[in-house]
């Protein structure tokens, strides 16, 4: 299948000032890509490109004062294939894991498990090593947390999220992994598209989505506790400890966000190239 996605986000500012940007499509998913990627930027500006720490794609620019659009509209090519579910998936020794994947059992800026530690063991103490304790966990999440978009607080950590029981996508991700990891689970964030395809559309408005991986049976599974159940078309831009590491932007100095437009929708792959309509 083919999704169409993109976006249109427009920053205010009073004088020049740096921003960071993780709004590429992850390079794990570059060889899906049918049409160019570009970012487009509204003056057009300098922009030059690199690999961060957790290997995604940082565009870093200088907003010149006043307001800057950027914007990017792209086709990338996906199986179709919902999340992949592997009941049988085991939970390796922590002496048995590889070096690269340790820094996913660490505390980070939200996901702060000293705080919850004690409780995690109380509630998955007793339930089935592997996937079994992560879909455990995930189950938990999905039920303790209430969705309420206008309640984001860019500010609120696991913890914070155990307690206010309310929270967006982040919010459900950031508690998850923090369960995941006071059980000695890797776990980490991930930001990107994901579409209702496949699903009833919900009438909240389109944004990033945020969900999470684990490391059970020597690879990386997807989990997602705020839908709880395998989703079709997901398109990874950023991973990383949490939503420090995979801010869509982050500005060194005032940037105000005046427009925020996200679009993911499948694409008939029949139509003429610049003609692709919404299924």
């Amino acid at each position: 299948m083919l999704i169409r996605t993109g976006y249109d986000i427009a920053f205010e500012t009073t004088a020049p000032t740096a921003m960071s940007l993780l709004l590429s499509v992850h390079p794990s998913r570059r060889n899906d890509l049918r049409s160019p990627e570009a970012i487009r930027f509204d003056p057009p500006i300098p922009q030059r490109q690199t690999l961060d720490a957790f290997g995604n794609v940082c565009t870093r620019i200088v907003a010149p004062p006043g307001r800057i659009t950027i914007s990017s509209d792209l086709l990338i090519a996906d199986s179709g294939l919902p999340d992949a579910v592997a009941p049988q998936a085991s939970q390796a020794a922590v002496d048995a894991l590889p070096d690269e994947v340790m820094t996913y059992l660490m505390a980070s800026r939200y996901c702060d498990t000293d705080k919850l530690t004690a409780t995690a063991w109380q509630l998955f103490g007793q339930t089935p090593e592997g996937w079994a304790r992560v879909q455990a966990i995930v189950d938990y999440v999905h039920r303790h947390i209430r969705f309420d978009y206008m309640q984001a607080d860019a500010t609120r950590s696991a913890h914070d999220g155990f307690v206010q029981r309310v929270g967006v996508c982040r919010d459900f991700a950031h508690l998850a992994i923090a369960l995941c990891r006071c059980m000695n689970i890797p776990a980490r964030y991930c930001t990107g598209y994901l579409g209702d395809i496949g699903v009833p559309a919900v009438p909240d408005p389109m944004d990033f989505s945020a969900w999470f991986e684990v490391y059970l049976g020597g690879r990386w599974y997807t989990f997602d506790a705020r839908h709880n159940t395998p989703r079709i078309g997901r398109i990874v831009m950023a991973r990383g400890r949490d939503a420090t590491d995979c801010a869509i932007s982050t500005s060194f100095g005032a940037a105000r966000l005046v427009r925020f437009e996200v679009h993911t929708d499948e694409v008939t792959e029949t139509a003429p190239a610049g003609l692709m309509r919404a299924a």
